[in-house]
C-alpha cells in the first residue's frame, strides 16, 4: 500500500481482476524429412537439423533448395502452402553425407570459341566456394594480353584476391600465381599453347561462379533417425522447442522404408509413425497426420490398419490413399507423381481454420493440386475403414477430390472426431497462457473471481461463435471455481484448481432424410 503523508488528492490505479483470453494459431504444421540441402543460417546448427520456421514457398526454397529427386517433404510442404496453409516448421533429417571430393569448376571464355580455358580446384573437399571474375586493367597497348582480377569467395566473405592475371606465359600467369600462394584453390589453365591471346579485350566472361562439389554420398536412415533427440533438438522431438506447432507430418518415411526390392518395412512404417504419436499425446498440443501405407487395397488397409499398426489416439489421424500430383522434376513424360496425403490435408486443415474456426470439421473440403487418387473408393468400401478411423480420399466428378472423413485414430467416442480434439488443443492453451498472471497470487475469493471472469468471457465467444453446443451459454459450458474446487487442504498444498467444461459441436456425419409417402384420406 502507498504511504500518504503530505495532504492532497492521489489516484491510484486498480487491477481489473480479470484478463483476457485470445486463441493463438490453430494451424501450425511441421513436417520432418529429406530436403535438397541443409540451411546455413546458423553457424552453430552446420547440418541444419533445428526447427526453422517458414511462412512461404519461397522461403522453404532459399532455405532447403526446392524440389528433389528422393524427397517427398518438399512436395508436401508445396500442398501444404497450397491448400491454405501459411505457417510451417521443417526439420531436416540428413540423408546423405558429403562426397569427400574437392569442388570443382571450368571459367567460361568470353570468347565462346576459346571454350572453358581455366579449370579450379578447391584444396579442401566439399568447400563452399565462389569466384568472382573482373576485367584487369585497362592498357593503352595494343599488343598486350588481356588480364582479369580474381577474388575467391567463401561463407559469402572474400577470402582472397588476385589482379593482373593472365593466361599466358610469364610471372602474371593465373596458374602460376594463383597456386604459390592460395590455401583454398588450385587453378590448371587448358587453354591452348598456339592460341593467340594479344589485343582481346578480355578472355574470362566476368561473373560470380560458384565451385560445384560432388554429389551427396546416400546413406540409410533409420526410424531412430526420424525420432531424433530432444537435447539435440533434432528430428520428431527436437519439435519440443516449437511450442505452437498443432499439426506434425513425417512424408520421407516412405523414402526411408522403401527396401531394394521395392517393397515398404512395414515394421519401419510402424515405428516411426508410434514415435510420431508418441511425441503428440505427450505434447498434448498437436496431432499427427499419419499417411497410410500405398500400394494397399481396401482390404489390405482394413487388415494392417487393425492386426499390425493398432495405434489407439486421440492425437492422430491416419488418410488414404495417395494422391497424384503434378511431377516438377519429371522426366521421359514422367510429368505424375504418388505422394503422401498428408501435407495436402494439413492445408485443408489450416484452410478450415481460417475460413471456418478450428471446430469445424476438415472434411467434405477440395484438395488442390490433386490430379488423382491411387485408387477409387467406393461408399461400400468406406464403410469398411471409417469405423476404424481411416479417413478416405475420394472423387466426386464435377464436386472434385474431397477428403471425406474426419476421425482421429481414438477408440473413446467422446475424442471420435478431429476437430473435438483439437478444439479442445486450443481451449485448453488459451487458458494455460491466458491465466499465467495468477501463478502467486493469493489464493482467495478475489483471484477465484478473476480467473472465473476471464474464462467464462473467453468460453461466451467460443460459443457466439458456434464452436460450443447449447441454446444458451449454461447449456454450453461451465466454469467452476470456490472453495468447494479449493477446499483449505488444497490451498494449504498451493494448488488453485478450475473446474471447466464445454460442450463440442460435432460434425454431421451422417445425415438422414426420413422420406414416407402421404396418401390421400377422405374428408
Amino acid at each position: 500500500m502507498p504511504t500518504y503523508l503530505s495532504p492532497g488528492v492521489y489516484v491510484e490505479e486498480v487491477p481489473s481482476g480479470s484478463q483476457s483470453l485470445s486463441a493463438g494459431a490453430t494451424a501450425v504444421a511441421a513436417f520432418v524429412g529429406f530436403t535438397a540441402k541443409a540451411p546455413d543460417d546458423d553457424p552453430t546448427d552446420p547440418e541444419g537439423l533445428k526447427p526453422r520456421l517458414v511462412t512461404n514457398w519461397s522461403q522453404f526454397e532459399n532455405l532447403y533448395g526446392g524440389f528433389s529427386p528422393g524427397c517427398m517433404l518438399p512436395l508436401s510442404v508445396y500442398g501444404y502452402f497450397n491448400n491454405g496453409g501459411s505457417l510451417a516448421y521443417i526439420v531436416r533429417v540428413p540423408n546423405a553425407e558429403p562426397s569427400g571430393e574437392p569442388a570443382q569448376r571450368a571459367l567460361p571464355a568470353s570468347d565462346r570459341a576459346l571454350g572453358q580455358p581455366i579449370e579450379v580446384t578447391s584444396v579442401e573437399p566439399d568447400a563452399n566456394i565462389s569466384l568472382v571474375i573482373d576485367p584487369g586493367p585497362e592498357t593503352d597497348d595494343e599488343d598486350a594480353e588481356p588480364s582479369f582480377n580474381l577474388t575467391v569467395v567463401e561463407a559469402g566473405e572474400p577470402v582472397e584476391s588476385y589482379e593482373g592475371l593472365t593466361l599466358g606465359k610469364g610471372d602474371t600467369n593465373a596458374e602460376t600465381v594463383v597456386n604459390a600462394a592460395s590455401e583454398r584453390i588450385k587453378v590448371a589453365v587448358k587453354l591452348d599453347a598456339d592460341v593467340d591471346l594479344a589485343g582481346m579485350m578480355s578472355i574470362l566472361k566476368p561473373g560470380s561462379y560458384p565451385l560445384e562439389k560432388a554429389p551427396p554420398t546416400p546413406v540409410p536412415v533409420s526410424g531412430k533417425s526420424f525420432a531424433g533427440s530432444e537435447n539435440a533438438r533434432s528430428g520428431i522431438n527436437g519439435l519440443v522447442i516449437a511450442d505452437d506447432v498443432t499439426m506434425v507430418m513425417v512424408p520421407d518415411l516412405i523414402t526411408a522404408a522403401t527396401k531394394d526390392d521395392g517393397s515398404v518395412d512395414l515394421n519401419m512404417w510402424k515405428s516411426v509413425q508410434t514415435a510420431l504419436i508418441t511425441h503428440c499425446e505427450l505434447q498434448a498440443n498437436r496431432m499427427a497426420v499419419l499417411d497410410a501405407p500405398p500400394g494397399m487395397s481396401v482390404q489390405q488397409i482394413k487388415e494392417w490398419r487393425s492386426d499390425i499398426a493398432m495405434y489407439d489416439s486421440a492425437f492422430a489421424a491416419m488418410y488414404y490413399p495417395w494422391i497424384k500430383v503434378d511431377n516438377p522434376i519429371g522426366s521421359n513424360g514422367d510429368t505424375e507423381i504418388l505422394v503422401p496425403p498428408s501435407g495436402h490435408m494439413a492445408g485443408v486443415w489450416a484452410r478450415t481454420d481460417d475460413t471456418r474456426g478450428v471446430w469445424k470439421a476438415p472434411a467434405n473440403e477440395i484438395i488442390r493440386g490433386a490430379l488423382d487418387i491411387e485408387r477409387p473408393i467406393t461408399m461400400t468400401e468406406q464403410g469398411m475403414l471409417n469405423p476404424i478411423g481411416v479417413n478416405c480420399i475420394r472423387p466426386f466428378g464435377t464436386r472434385g477430390i474431397r477428403v471425406w472423413g474426419a476421425r482421429t485414430l481414438s477408440s473413446d467416442t467422446d475424442w471420435r472426431y478431429i476437430n473435438v480434439r483439437r478444439l479442445f488443443n486450443m481451449v485448453e492453451t488459451a487458458i494455460m497462457e491466458g491465466t499465467q498472471y495468477a501463478v502467486f497470487e493469493p489464493n482467495d475469493v478475489g483471484t477465484w473471481e478473476g480467473i472465473k471472469r476471464t474464462v467464462n468471457s473467453f468460453l461466451r465467444g467460443l460459443w457466439r461463435d458456434g464452436a460450443l453446443f447449447g441454446a444458451t451459454p449454461d447449456q454450453a459450458f461451465f466454469v467452476k471455481c470456490d472453495a468447494e474446487t479449493n477446499p483449505p487442504d488444497s490451498i494449504e498444498e498451493g494448488k488453485l484448481v478450475v473446474e471447466v467444461g464445454i460442450a463440442p459441436v460435432r460434425p454431421a456425419e451422417f445425415v438422414i432424410f426420413r422420406i414416407s409417402q402421404l396418401k390421400e384420406t377422405a374428408a
